[in-house]
């Protein structure tokens, strides 16, 4: 809508073609145009007689028995070469019944004021109407005419519509704050919806494609028939001689006084133009923003994309809707509203759509690669089984042996069962499906109980894995998650760190946070493969070039307990020199 409502010029072309495009209207004119031409001045003395052409001209109309007659001609000055000329022009306009004189707004000394004809060309019953036509169209089109300037104080009413009331015997118009009423509209009057704006009041110029009849002085005597019981325009057509030429939106260029006659023709008619409220377009645009969203929104595919196109159709074709109910509807407005909306909805609902099938994507990748982890981490105790049941069943082993390996099934057993069940939840810790269990737990319990799982491991290869401090305080949350973060942390550091070196665990704790840090001398890792180490299935070059075994999943899982007990991960590193991976966690 911003972009569409200051298109003036765009909705001025669609207004023109609009009017253009109207069928010849079924009126007969009830004005003439009595035309002070180039044939005229040439025949009549030229410019400097124009008084003259003037006085004769009004003589000869007078004769006709017109039923008004409006003059464009402004005649504020005296003639000081020829005063009988002013007088044989007075006695001329004195003999005109309905006279309508011109008055125009001049500015002086930086003050306007209007300039009005000389007193002895007026009579008591003389009405005044002013020529100021306003500013034309950026384009220079004159389409409204202002119906009435108050200058000084004072107001006048155009010369169109003084002309107007002057014929229908009502020669002060009516006005409210929203139309303007002359003579009864039951005996031939009209009301003029023009309501009083911050531009004053505007009358849209509804121009009669068939034109007005128009007399040349120089043969009024062969055509004064044509004049009587209309309303007569005087003024000055020719080239040389007007001063106010300028464009109708047929693309014609017409004089000022003709454009005085097309506005008296479209009050005479009755039939105005008015433009659509503010409230009216900012609702239909609203209603035009709704529908697009609603299109994309409930609809997909072709369906949504036919139904675009008919909104497009249907902001096009509204303004021209309201155009045959006499409403002038801003253009562009609705067709910008329309289709940066269509194209916004479109849009989104297109990356809408990718964005739902990349999470798709990623949610059956993530699926497989979350089996793919399963199926390894089960491996190892699988294996354990496996084994111990083939040995128990090959051989006559001593009843010592026997319950050794019976243990160490029920044992591998046991850990798979938590194995598979700490991934179920991860899966749904992940989903944010989970509610974690509350409880609190000593935190020296939780650190033992990792240490002696992560022993044998870390013996196979001559590792030591030393307390350096005491473990203090109690945590609260879920204690079989904690144990799989820490013991993650641990056969990690025990996987990448080479034989016989040292892995430290780092108790402290501080501020109601206990800080439990595991320092290896492993392999290390550079800045850039700490930015994404816990991105899911990422693992840095130096772990696949070890050989040791792993999808990338560990840290990535750790993270996300930690982050769900309201705690976080510290990591620091070097290559070649260790990682020392810190869980900061809320505890007392």
């Amino acid at each position: 809508m911003i972009a569409g409502w200051p298109a003036t010029r765009f909705n001025n072309y669609a207004y023109d073609w609009l009017l253009a495009g109207e069928p010849a209207a079924n009126w007969t004119p009830q004005s003439v145009i009595v035309a002070i031409d180039e044939e005229t001045f040439h025949e009549q003395g030229g410019v400097h007689a124009i008084r003259t052409i003037l006085a004769n001209a009004m003589l000869k109309i007078a004769a006709a028995a017109p039923k008004a007659v409006a003059s464009d001609v402004t005649l504020p000055d005296r003639t000081l070469d020829d005063a009988g000329v002013d007088q044989r022009l007075a006695e001329a306009l004195a003999r005109v019944p309905n006279l309508v004189l011109p008055c125009d707004v001049i500015t002086a000394g930086g003050k306007a004021r209007w300039e009005d004809p000389l007193p002895e060309f007026q009579k008591p019953a003389t009405a005044l109407g002013h020529v100021f036509r306003g500013e034309s169209g950026t384009d220079g089109v004159d389409r409204v005419l202002p119906l009435e300037e108050i200058v000084d104080g004072k107001r006048r009413w155009a010369l169109a519509l003084e002309a107007f009331a002057v014929a229908h015997g009502d020669p002060i118009p009516t006005d409210s704050p929203d139309d303007v009423q002359v003579g009864d509209v039951q005996a031939g009057g009209v009301i003029i919806p023009a309501p009083r704006r911050a531009d004053g009041r505007q009358l849209l110029i509804r121009y009669l494609s068939t034109g007005i009849p128009v007399v040349p002085v120089a043969e009024l005597d062969r055509h004064l028939d044509l004049l009587t019981g209309k309303t007569v325009f005087v003024g000055v057509t020719a080239l040389s001689a007007a001063r106010d030429r300028v464009w109708t939106p047929y693309g014609k260029q017409v004089s000022g006084v003709e454009i005085h006659a097309h506005a008296y023709e479209t009050i005479a008619r009755g039939k105005f133009l008015t433009p659509a409220r503010p409230s009216t377009v900012f609702g239909i645009s609203v209603l035009f923003a709704v529908a697009a969203g609603l299109i994309f929104g409930l609809r997909s595919g072709w369906q949504a994309y036919a139904l675009a196109a008919l909104l497009l159709a249907l902001a096009h074709w509204t303004p021209v809707e309201f155009f045959h109910h006499d409403l002038v509807f801003p253009y562009f407005a609705t067709v910008a509203v329309a289709w940066i909306s269509t194209g916004g909805a479109a849009s989104f609902r297109y990356f809408f759509v990718q964005r739902q099938l990349r999470k798709s994507e990623s949610e059956r990748t993530r699926y497989q690669q979350a089996l793919h982890w399963a199926a390894h981490e089960m491996r190892t105790p699988l294996t354990a089984i496996q084994g111990s049941s083939e040995i128990m069943t090959r051989y006559a082993l001593p009843e010592d042996k026997r319950h050794q390996l019976s243990e160490m099934i029920n044992s591998e057993s046991k850990r798979l069962a938590r194995m598979i069940q700490t991934f179920l939840d991860v899966e749904r810790l992940a989903d944010g499906q989970m509610e974690m269990k509350r409880e609190t737990f000593p935190a020296a319990e939780l650190v033992e109980t990792c240490l002696k799982r992560v022993a044998p491991i870390a013996e196979r290869k001559k590792i030591g894995v030393f307390l350096d401090h005491e473990v203090r305080g109690a945590l609260t949350g879920d204690r079989e998650l904690m144990e799989y973060a820490l013991y993650n942390l641990l056969t990690n550091a025990v996987k990448y760190s080479p034989p016989e070196t040292e892995i430290h665990v780092i108790s402290e704790l501080r501020g109601g946070e206990l800080r439990l840090s595991v320092r290896d001398q492993g392999i290390g890792m550079d800045a850039k493969e700490l930015k994404n180490i816990f991105k899911k299935f990422y693992r840095t070059r130096r772990a696949e070039a070890s050989g040791e075994v792993g999808t990338g999943i560990g840290l990535s899982i750790v993270e996300q307990i930690v982050s769900h007990h309201g705690g976080r991960i510290e990591v620091s590193s070097e290559p070649q020199k260790g990682s020392c991976f810190t869980m900061i966690v809320t505890a007392t």
